[in-house]
């Protein structure tokens, strides 16, 4: 049994904790707080309580294990290999089980179960928007204009007017394919940053991969696992495999590290006990990339003939980092780009503080820890930031509009497609003068 499915699952993993505190020194939360059930020996201690019947699911329980990013920055600093995320994440199913959802979650997540009412909602939603939220100023942000269970303080990128999915063919042609992929937009990219997802496509078409970006697929699933509602998740899990599975392909290329945790990690564990689903979520999982990741593994990443010249620094998410050891290759794509300087800052890897929704229910703990980063940032004064998660951009640009910096955010694709689409005006502009040359020689 899924150690989703039942507290007792993951007794084997509580029992390896020693309870040395290491969790401490890299808990983002526990550096804001210094309490100890915000750090993860703490919650280690109080999920063991829970399942030896020492503690009842109370709301002050269900709160402390809402207190957690999900980081894995202590995972990878036990010295005994322990992985709090799986002990949290099998806590927060236990209490959904036994306390139920909140009711706002509840509703959100009844939605999702149906890709169809999902997709209309985020319809009226980029429709509407305007009445909940105003434009900040000259930028590209958004805040609310009335309390309407967004702290006031909150800016943030609007809804894209059309969807991506609806934007974009379903095959993107090459000639003489190196490789046949289907694109997984995932909802960042499909709902809210379009450019970098067209920027995902150029990049690898680019580099002779035809692209599919199926019109069906549907949200990850990670924001309902996050809060413990499984069979939900479960649902999503199967959706998306058997959407996937109509395509014969090479690669699932992924834009995030929320998007390629889900296939590489979470639906196999959720769908291990499923005869149908579970032999078809391994075989998605040993296939699931991110696009950096894929291009440098696998694609052979072509290096653009037109430079950029930027100087920029990456920020590492942490489902891409610690989730899936996804680090070196989005900065080989930035130093294949000529006229890029990259300037790493002193925590690439910190967490942003976003963590989903978490940012949007903790606001305030999560800027305190988003305002680390943002002075990270600061620090090596870059043209640009680059990552490669959407919600992680979002956070950041909220953190360095409040910081008074107007220094732009962009996916790590966007910057390599906009030096290939640099690159093709270039080789335009040339054929276009050697053919006047030849028109003037011919009329000369």
């Amino acid at each position: 049994m899924s150690y989703y499915d039942l507290l007792e699952t993951i007794n084997a993993e509580i029992a390896k904790c020693m309870k040395c505190g290491n969790c401490q020194a890299v808990c983002p939360i526990y550096k804001e707080d210094m309490a100890e059930w915000s750090v993860a020996r703490g919650k280690i201690k109080l999920a063991k309580d829970l399942l030896e019947g020492r503690l009842d699911y109370t709301s002050r329980i269900e709160e402390i294990f809402s207190l957690c990013l999900t980081c894995q920055a202590c995972a990878e600093n036990c010295p005994c290999g322990v992985r709090p995320d799986k002990i949290i994440l099998a806590t927060r199913a236990a209490i959904a089980r036994e306390k139920g959802l909140p009711t706002i979650k509840k509703y959100i997540f009844t939605v999702l179960k149906h890709p169809g009412q999902f997709k209309t909602g985020m319809h009226l939603g980029a429709k509407f928007q305007g009445f909940g939220l105003k434009k900040v100023n000259d930028t590209q942000l958004v805040k609310p204009r009335l309390p309407i269970g967004l702290d006031m303080r909150r800016v943030m990128r609007p809804l894209a007017s059309k969807s991506l999915l609806s934007q974009v063919s379903e095959i993107t042609p090459v000639e003489n394919p190196k490789a046949r992929v289907v694109f997984f937009t995932g909802c960042m990219l499909n709902y809210i940053y379009t450019d970098a997802g067209h920027a995902v496509i150029k990049a690898l078409t680019a580099n002779d991969l035809e692209v599919i970006t199926p019109k069906d697929q549907h949200c990850c699933g990670i924001p309902v696992i996050m809060s413990g509602d499984i069979e939900t998740a479960r649902r999503i899990a199967r959706y998306n495999i058997d959407v996937l599975s109509r395509y014969d392909c090479d690669a699932v290329i992924t834009h995030c590290g929320t998007g390629i945790d889900a296939w590489v990690h979470h639906y196999p564990d959720l769908l291990e006990n499923d005869p149908d689903y579970a032999d078809r979520a391994i075989a998605f999982s040993e296939k699931a990339y991110d696009v950096s990741q894929y291009l440098v593994d696998r694609g052979g990443c072509r290096t653009p003939a037109a430079a950029m010249n930027r100087t920029v620094t990456y920020h590492d998410p942490c489902h891409m980092v610690r989730g899936v050891g996804v680090s070196t290759q989005p900065r080989e794509v930035i130093r294949r780009i000529p006229g890029v300087t990259l300037k790493e800052m002193k925590k690439p890897d910190r967490c942003c503080g976003s963590a989903g929704s978490f940012s949007l229910t903790h606001y305030a703990l999560s800027s305190k820890i988003r305002d680390k980063k943002i002075a990270d940032i600061l620090a090596v004064s870059p043209d640009m930031v680059l990552t490669s998660c959407g919600a992680c951009r979002m956070q950041i640009e909220e953190g360095l509009y409040h910081a008074g910096c107007a220094t732009p955010v962009h996916h790590v694709a966007e910057l390599l497609a906009s030096a290939y689409e640099k690159e093709e005006t270039a080789d335009k502009g040339n054929q276009r003068a050697h053919h006047k040359t030849i028109a003037q020689m011919v009329a000369g």
